[in-house]
């Protein structure tokens, strides 16, 4: 029982860490160097598929090789790499699915929580360009009306082209 415990103490630790993760690497990486894969998310999709779509890949390889060496010797890291997988799916389907449309989701999107959600995400893709968002979170946002305040501060500087 202990164990199961601990299982799922590592599960909870992953996904809750994925959050703050996610908020750094859009900051700092994706709104940083990496803006020329992450650009395309930021202009209108021509195909199925976008550049920004690689890091899908990139952040999906730690959940791998944590599951494959939990279930080879390290037991811990399962449990973790669940947590991160688990992390991903509902980003999926809150991102891509409830937000962006490009798939249907069982999310429904009513809830004061979703609602939040789906306006912090839209008020970070009114900034077409690397500098002068705001909201990098992904399960997780401020206010709407701090948001769209931080934004006005931003766009009065000029640090923003709507």
């Amino acid at each position: 029982m202990a164990e199961l415990a601990l299982d799922l103490v590592i599960f909870a630790g992953a996904f809750l860490f994925m959050e703050g993760f996610a908020w750094f690497t859009h900051k700092y990486v994706m709104h940083g160097f990496l803006w020329v894969w992450h650009r395309s998310h930021h202009t209108p999709r021509t195909g199925m598929f976008e550049l920004n779509d690689l890091f899908a890949a990139v952040f999906a390889t730690p959940a791998i090789v944590s599951i494959y060496f939990g279930v080879h010797g390290y037991p811990p890291l399962l449990p973790m790499g669940i947590g991160i997988t688990a992390y991903g799916v509902v980003y999926a389907m809150f991102h891509d699915g409830l937000v962006h449309r490009r798939y249907p989701t069982p999310l429904n999107g009513k809830s004061r929580y979703w609602k939040t959600l789906i306006q912090a995400h839209r008020i970070h893709h009114a900034v077409n360009t690397k500098e002068g968002c705001v909201s990098f979170g992904f399960l997780i946002a401020q206010p709407v009306r701090k948001l769209k305040a931080q934004l006005a501060e931003l766009q009065a500087k000029g640090a923003t082209a709507p």
